[in-house]
C-alpha cells in the first residue's frame, strides 16, 4: 500500500468517525470513501507503462495518467538534428504495429513543428468530456493527438517558449483519453531540449528509437541523443538511418546520395541495434503529401517492428 492510499483509509476513517452520530453524514462518508476506494483501483488498474519504466520516474516529475488511458508500452522517436524524416519513421512504425493487430497511438510532441496531422489527412476539431479529449483516428485506425489539430488553422505559427511547449506536452499525457494501446510512440522534436527532457523525465517510456541520416555530421548527433539517453536512464532501443539510399529507377543499383553510411561503425561503437535503413523513395514523400502515409509499404523496418513486439 503506497503513502496515498495510506492517507485515504486514515481520511476516511476520520470522516466516519465524525459523522458517527449522525446518520446522514455516515452514510455520506461511506459514499466519499467506496467513491474514493473505485478511483483507487480504476487508476491503479489503467497505470500506463511497463512497472520498469514507471520505476525510472523521479517521483519529483511524475505526472498523472488519464483515468481512460491503459498503455502497454511507450515509445519515443528522437532525432539529434531535424530534416531526417523523423516524424515519417515515427508514422512508418505505427502503421506497421497497427497492421500487425496492435493497438496504436501518436503523440505528436512537435509543438511547433508538427506534422503528422498532414501525413494521414486528419483535419477537423477535436472533441472530449469531462475526463479530458480524444485523440482523432486516422483511417488505419491509429489514434493521433497533435497541435495542428487544435489550432484555428494547420498555418498558424506556435510561438511559445520551451516552459509552455513542455507543458503541452504533459497535458497530451494527462488531459487525452487514449483509451486501450499496446503502443503509444512520441514524436520528439528535434534536439535535446524541453520537450525531450520533459518526455524523459515524465513519461514511463520503454526506451527511444534515433532517427539519422548518412552524413558523417550524423555520428556526432546519435551520439548526442544517445548520450542524452544514458544520462537520463532511458534505454536506447536501436538506431534507424533513413535517406539511406536511393534505387536507380532503370538499372536498380543502390546509389548512397549521401555518401557511404557510418551507421553500422557508430551503433557497433555505442552498441546499439541498426533497426533498419530506409531508401529514398518518391512514393513516401508523394503519399505523406496526400495524407496517406499508411500506403507505403516500408518494409525496412521490419526489424525494428520485432525489436518493438519483443518488449
Amino acid at each position: 500500500m503506497n503513502e496515498d492510499e495510506k492517507q485515504a483509509k486514515i481520511d476516511g476513517a476520520v470522516e466516519r468517525l465524525r459523522a458517527s452520530q449522525d446518520p446522514e453524514k455516515a452514510a455520506e462518508a461511506e459514499r466519499l470513501a467506496a467513491e474514493r476506494a473505485e478511483h483507487d483501483r480504476i487508476m491503479k488498474s489503467n497505470a500506463s507503462g511497463t512497472e520498469t519504466a514507471r520505476s525510472r520516474i523521479n517521483p519529483d516529475f511524475v505526472i498523472s495518467d488519464n483515468p481512460n488511458s491503459h498503455i502497454r508500452h511507450v515509445i519515443g522517436i528522437v532525432s539529434g538534428k531535424g530534416g531526417v524524416g523523423k516524424s515519417f519513421v515515427t508514422a512508418s512504425l505505427a502503421n506497421l504495429m497497427r497492421k500487425n493487430g496492435h493497438g496504436v497511438g501518436i503523440m505528436d510532441a512537435d509543438i511547433t513543428g508538427p506534422s503528422i496531422p498532414k501525413m494521414y489527412g486528419l483535419h477537423g476539431d477535436v472533441i472530449g468530456d469531462e475526463f479530458g479529449s480524444f485523440p482523432m483516428q486516422t483511417d488505419n485506425d491509429v489514434e493521433v493527438m497533435s497541435m495542428n489539430v487544435l489550432l484555428d488553422t494547420e498555418e498558424t505559427p506556435v510561438i511559445w517558449r520551451g516552459p509552455v511547449i513542455a507543458g503541452v506536452v504533459k497535458q497530451f499525457w494527462t488531459d487525452v483519453q487514449w483509451g486501450d494501446l499496446d503502443y503509444l510512440f512520441v514524436d520528439m522534436p528535434p534536439g535535446t531540449g524541453d520537450v525531450p527532457l520533459t518526455a524523459f523525465q515524465s513519461l514511463p517510456l520503454d526506451g527511444i528509437i534515433i532517427v539519422t541520416s548518412p552524413q558523417e555530421l550524423v555520428s556526432l548527433i546519435v551520439k548526442k541523443a544517445y548520450n542524452m539517453a544514458q544520462m537520463m536512464n532511458i534505454p536506447v532501443l536501436g538506431v534507424v538511418e533513413n535517406y539511406s539510399y536511393m534505387n536507380c529507377p532503370h538499372c536498380g543499383e543502390k546509389i548512397s546520395v549521401f555518401g557511404e553510411s557510418s551507421i553500422d561503425e557508430t551503433a557497433a561503437e555505442l552498441g546499439i541495434d541498426v533497426l533498419g535503413k530506409l531508401p529514398m523513395d518518391p512514393s513516401y514523400a508523394t503519399n505523406a503529401d496526400n495524407g496517406v502515409c499508411y500506403m507505403s509499404e516500408v518494409t525496412a523496418l521490419d526489424s525494428a517492428v520485432k525489436k518493438l513486439e519483443s518488449l
